[in-house]
């Protein structure tokens, strides 16, 4: 596994949704969240942290980043998020793609403030849009 940085940064914040998505075809050619921040490639040392791994033009991306959005004003002062849009990666997210990314999209990894790994796994975490709850489970399981 590639050694990871930890950082006390903030990580990637303001998470929205980005205009024009869809969430039943891959017509879209944004990615699917809008942040501040969003190069930031470090874990926390002080918190878990979320990694979202995505590219555009995917609907099954783009309703696990609708999930992720519906659940950030809930966690967002106890995780540090961090978002790879894996069509640009930027140079510190390197790292993170090369320990916690699968080959398959959408995958999220939450790994706990002393680096152990909570869950990683692509895939949605639900069938249905909108149903955030086993996001929100697996969230809560890493306090």
């Amino acid at each position: 596994m590639a050694m990871v940085c930890f950082s006390s940064g903030n990580g990637a914040e303001s998470l929205k949704i980005a205009p024009g998505l869809s969430f039943t075809d891959d017509s879209s050619a944004n990615f699917p969240i809008t942040s501040t921040h969003g190069d930031d490639g470090a874990l926390s040392g002080d918190r878990p942290t979320v990694i979202f791994f995505g590219t555009s033009h995917c609907w099954n991306t783009n309703r696990e980043a609708e999930r992720l959005v519906s659940l950030y004003p809930q966690y967002h002062g106890n995780f540090h998020f961090v978002i790879v849009d894996l069509n640009h990666v930027s140079p510190e997210q390197q790292k993170l793609v090369a320990a916690y990314y699968r080959g398959a999209i959408p995958t999220i990894a939450v790994v706990d403030a002393k680096g152990n790994v909570i869950y990683d796994r692509a895939g949605e975490t639900a069938a249905t849009r909108g149903d955030a709850s086993n996001l929100q489970a697996i969230l809560n399981s890493a306090h």
